[in-house]
């Protein structure tokens, strides 16, 4: 994730898009032909392009202390390592994921649907997807839709996006084999990128288990599938018909 081939930053103030700006970046790497397929961008477009260490000085002027949204947690991640890549100073801004934001402002895109391209059509706003200028823009038009969808405030959101998505779940007595949990795991957490599923009775509400999972990174499924990662089991005294699952990690 700390191969970057192009940056593009919109910045709004009070609801209006006021400056633009992007550049093709010279990741000085291989390029994959899969994100060639993707984006476009090749090995020729970038001959003459400038080092990410050449434009971080740009970088840094126009995201520090400043709110930056992206949508995943891709480009923060990408920027961060991309830091880290070439010893620099961090960047102190704020990221907040619009893809986190959606899920919480539109039922319909809670488990699903999401995807930038996707929400755009929800909200009418036609873009050049993985264009890093466009998708910028996107996000920005994006998180103003949802604040006035909801009537959530920006610095609202900054704080709800860390908060589960509510299921209606039983919070009293032991946690019970039938009750069906799910949560999104926190993309700064250790364990971000691992899928835990419970089974069994837990001595805990198992509401507040995924709680806590969903906190230090881990999704939480409902059901063991080909994706899981993890798998906690709790007390077998309630379970029939239940043979014993082996669960290899993915990476």
């Amino acid at each position: 994730m700390a191969s970057i081939c192009q940056i593009g930053i919109a910045q709004f103030e009070d609801g209006k898009l006021v400056n633009e700006w992007s550049s093709l970046v010279s990741p000085e790497d291989y390029f994959d032909p899969i994100n060639v397929g993707i984006h476009g961008i090749n090995e020729a477009d970038i001959r003459d392009a400038p080092t990410f260490p050449e434009v971080y000085e740009q970088l840094h002027n126009l995201l520090a202390d400043t709110v930056t949204v992206s949508h995943s947690h891709f480009d923060r991640v990408s920027v961060g390592r991309s830091i880290a890549k070439h010893s620099l100073k961090p960047i102190m801004t704020e990221w907040l994921d619009s893809a986190r934001v959606v899920r919480r402002a539109w039922d319909e895109c809670a488990r699903k649907g999401y995807g930038l391209a996707n929400v755009c059509k929800i909200i009418g706003y036609e873009f050049d997807h993985h264009d890093a200028l466009e998708d910028a823009k996107a996000c920005g038009y994006v998180l103003l839709a949802a604040i006035e969808k909801t009537g959530i405030s920006l610095e609202q959101w900054q704080s709800k996006v860390t908060m589960p998505i509510g299921l209606s779940t039983s919070s009293s007595g032991r946690s019970g084999t039938s009750e069906k949990i799910k949560r999104e795991g926190n993309p700064e957490g250790e364990f971000y990128g691992e899928i835990l599923v419970f089974t069994g009775a837990l001595i805990i509400p198992r509401r507040e288990a995924a709680d806590l999972a969903s906190t230090v990174g881990c999704t939480v499924a409902s059901s063991v599938t080909k994706k899981t990662t993890m798998l906690v089991v709790g007390d077998q005294e309630e379970l029939r018909g239940i043979n014993g699952t082996s669960i290899n990690r993915g990476n």
